[in-house]
């Protein structure tokens, strides 16, 4: 059994850990942290884990007792000194923050105005999107601890919908590629703020960060290693009032005059080997309903027929493929497990 441990359990993305390994088979949660509920149970905190799961929150300094990999679920800024001590104790860290997705230590600086105080660690660090860097994933596991950065949200559901496109040559990314992307208010973590005030958020739908959101470093980084050279884009979120879901509309110009069907066949083949990327047949669309509470994402392929733009719309649940999900598929590489192993997750049908 991997013996798991979770550094802010009481947070969505921890409790969503916690949530996903009830059932994974080969996973035994052997301790748990929070600052804001130590010594609580974690079912005072959330009463759907009562009977279930009724472990104590502890202080975090206990996680690393007892662990094989530990999940920690941070704000940014914080995961540093925990990353650190997992190195020191040979225990895999898969850190769910910011801390340690940006490679260039000046788009850190300039997005989350901190600083890379351990170098040596970034540079062990292992971006972890499955689908698109499964290898280095696992060439870093045969190494032993490994240090993941989880991917964000936003930047999931733009590399996994623009990633075959960009890798092929089709898109013109001397263009502007315009995404357009909406959140469900879990995005935004457990700590209030006024726009995710029940009476702001309800009945309401607006852009927040307009051209402004720190995942745009790290979208752009990623497109530019799928398109080979340098990747700008314009990404604007919204917040829509539901509690989750990410849906991202992605516009491309053209570099080739591949009809759309022929780029619908290479999608399909880019992930056929990839359960949880499900390419819809063209004609269909990108629906959040149909990926909630699962790991997949859902791909549709469209075009403007009056300009030709390529438009792309890419649907995953936040808290799980955006999140927990996928850093479960991260931990089940490392660990030498098949990597739906405790994700067969169907999403409701309604």
């Amino acid at each position: 059994m991997i013996k798991v441990g979770i550094i802010g359990a009481s947070g969505y993305a921890g409790a969503e850990i916690l949530r996903l390994l009830q059932t994974h088979p080969e996973a035994e949660i052997t301790a748990i942290s929070s600052e804001s509920f130590k010594d609580q149970p974690i079912s005072d905190v959330y009463p759907s884990f009562a009977g279930i799961c009724d472990k104590l929150l502890c202080d975090k300094d206990k996680v690393f007792d007892n662990c094989d990999v530990i999940f920690a679920s941070l704000p940014h800024g914080l995961s540093e000194g925990i990353a650190a001590k997992c190195a020191e104790k040979n225990i895999t860290m898969i850190d769910m923050g910011a801390d340690f997705r940006l490679e260039d230590e000046a788009d850190y600086t300039k997005w989350y105005g901190g600083t890379y105080e351990n170098k040596q660690l970034h540079e062990s660090a292992v971006y972890g999107l499955p689908e698109l860097f499964r290898d280095k994933i696992s060439a870093a596991a045969k190494n032993g601890a490994v240090l993941i950065a989880n991917p964000g949200c936003y930047p999931t559901s733009v590399a996994l919908g623009l990633s075959p496109l960009l890798s092929a040559g089709i898109a013109d990314v001397s263009a502007k590629i315009v995404i357009d992307s909406k959140s469900g208010t879990t995005g935004a973590g457990r700590g209030l703020t006024q726009n995710t005030h029940y009476a702001e958020c309800n009945e309401s739908f607006a852009p927040y960060k307009v051209a402004a959101h720190r995942h745009t470093p790290e979208i752009e980084q990623t497109l530019t290693k799928a398109a080979g050279k340098g990747v700008k884009v314009t990404f604007v979120p919204h917040l829509l009032p539901i509690n989750r879901g990410i849906i991202s509309t992605m516009y491309v110009e053209r570099a080739s005059d591949m009809p759309l069907p022929e780029i619908h066949k290479l999608y399909v083949e880019a992930y056929k080997d990839e359960q949880f990327v499900r390419v819809l047949p063209l004609g269909k669309a990108a629906n959040l309903k149909n990926v909630r509470m699962s790991n997949y994402c859902d791909i549709s392929l469209h075009e403007d027929e009056h300009t030709g733009t390529i438009v792309i719309v890419s649907a995953i649940d936040n808290m799980v493929k955006g999140a927990a999900g996928q850093a479960i598929q991260n931990m089940n590489i490392i660990f030498g497990l098949a990597e739906n192993t405790g994700l067969n997750f169907v999403p409701p049908a309604f």
